[in-house]
């Protein structure tokens, strides 16, 4: 994310803003909410966002109360079947009974589409899992400007996400104790996944402890028969790009390699935590407020044009 926005920010408006209300389709502490949204924008600063970019916007989604409003009218224009047919809400759905399974994990690919539609985005970098909402978010935008004519601005299709944002696009870091599943932080258990303020020797262990397979082959790895070995050596590429010490080609043992990535991931969290605690909250808050203005002011513009399409405002106001 942070390297998109400093490579596309001489030609393009970045807009990263963080999911508060997204975060409420899982049992969160809510205590804790304000807290965690400043750590979010904190730990972007520290890999290195640029916020004094004017053309990078930093926000809080629920104080652009555009993103809700405009939920609820495409929501009104969404089937239930396209929303029972997505893959994440089915994923979801089938750990839990139905009564558990709320409203908002039901309809987040809409609450998604408003976030992107709103600002006439035409290119959104989103993992591999969430090309269905994507691709539901062009549906939404089609439907709506075939009935009312131009509203929308129609993102792209997958495959230009992908040649947009090249190799990164789609990048699914998987869970260390099941890789067949990506690493998530809505998981269970912490066990397969590595936070950034996670120790960093406790990280390390979780490297050593990964799972992996039987085949003991590291020079041809096959991702689709050997997920936890390839998941490994792409946390290795991405943290450690320039590493010479470990390289599959190198490896004979995967408990050498489980080692060096270890080792390279405490190296990582360390520097990377040293950053993390200068990082400035009232440098960071003096932009998201200056922020918030503005992207309030695009958002209402969009929303407004909606409503006088839909009838919820007269046509001349």
């Amino acid at each position: 994310m942070v390297d998109m926005a400093k490579n596309k920010s001489d030609e393009y408006e970045i807009n990263l803003f963080v999911p508060d209300l997204h975060s409420f389709t899982t049992p969160i502490n809510h205590s804790q909410l304000q807290a965690q949204i400043m750590n979010n924008l904190k730990i972007f600063v520290a890999a290195g966002l640029p916020i004094d970019n004017p053309n990078i916007h930093i926000y809080r989604q629920s104080y652009i109360s555009a993103h809700s409003e405009l939920t609820w009218i495409l929501d009104c224009f969404t089937g239930f079947g396209e929303m029972s047919r997505m893959t994440q809400f089915k994923d979801q759905s089938s750990k839990l009974s139905s009564d558990r399974v709320s409203l908002g994990v039901f309809g987040y690919p809409v609450l998604m589409a408003s976030d992107i539609l709103l600002y006439g985005a035409k290119y959104v970098p989103v993992g591999d899992d969430q090309t269905q909402h994507l691709e539901f978010t062009r549906d939404i935008a089609e439907r709506m400007n075939k009935q009312f004519g131009d509203l929308f601005v129609v993102p792209e299709p997958v495959a230009k996400q992908h040649e947009f944002f090249g190799n990164d696009q789609g990048l699914r870091i998987r869970d260390l104790v099941d890789p067949a599943k990506k690493m998530s932080k809505s998981e269970d258990s912490d066990k397969g996944v590595i936070f950034m303020g996670d120790d960093p020797e406790t990280a390390a262990q979780k490297i050593r402890s990964a799972t992996t397979d039987s085949l003991n082959n590291l020079k041809d790895v096959d991702a689709n028969n050997q997920p936890g070995i390839a998941n490994l050596i792409q946390i290795q590429r991405l943290i450690s790009p320039s590493s010479s010490t470990v390289t599959p080609q190198k490896m004979t043992q995967y408990d050498i390699l489980k080692s060096a990535v270890a080792e390279d991931v405490k190296k990582f969290l360390t520097g990377f935590q040293a950053k993390l605690a200068k990082v400035d909250e009232a440098t960071i808050l003096k932009k998201l407020e200056a922020d918030e203005v503005e992207m309030n002011k695009v958002a209402d513009a969009t929303l407004l044009k909606v409503q006088k399409a839909v009838g919820l405002r007269p046509a001349e106001a």
